[in-house]
């Protein structure tokens, strides 16, 4: 019984710690400026893909535009969403075009700028990534069905 009890409160201790460091890093992300945030996409993307100083130069313009794009998007939809609206379907296809185009442009970009080990590395940070974005999506959508189920009881 008591091995049990240790084993939830060092899970419990796990959980409430990863919980905490997504919100700090959400919260952090939303203090640093634009310049900021692009500086620290560029290393991490040199610390992975061992840019070079010319690559370096030629990617910190696109991840500028894309996290500009990206904080504009999200400020977007917390509008729409104190607002209690949701976008009509034309609205939502238009805005998934349009990323859609966005990210096609970018790969694109991306392609011309690195060399094919580099971008081969690339592509798989990228599934990763998404991947990673597409769980946690999942996650939350759940909570979120499960608290839309509570109210309706």
């Amino acid at each position: 019984m008591k091995k049990i009890a240790a084993i939830l409160i060092v899970a419990l201790g796990f959980t409430s710690t990863t919980i905490a460091q997504e919100h700090r890093k959400e919260k952090l992300e939303e203090t640093l400026t634009v310049d900021q945030q692009t500086e620290l996409a560029v290393k991490k993307m040199t610390l992975k893909l061992d840019l070079t100083a010319s690559q370096q130069e030629k990617i910190k313009p696109l991840l500028a535009e894309q996290i500009t794009e990206r904080k504009a998007a999200k400020a977007k939809r917390k509008e729409m969403r104190k607002k209690k609206q949701k976008p009509s379907s034309d609205e939502h296809y238009k805005m998934m075009t349009a990323k859609l185009d966005k990210q096609i442009a970018f790969k694109s970009e991306m392609k011309h700028i690195l060399d094919t080990q580099q971008y081969d590395r690339f592509e798989k940070m990228s599934n990763r990534k998404m991947q990673r974005i597409k769980k946690k999506m999942h996650k939350k959508g759940d909570k979120h069905r499960k608290m839309e189920h509570d109210e309706n009881k």
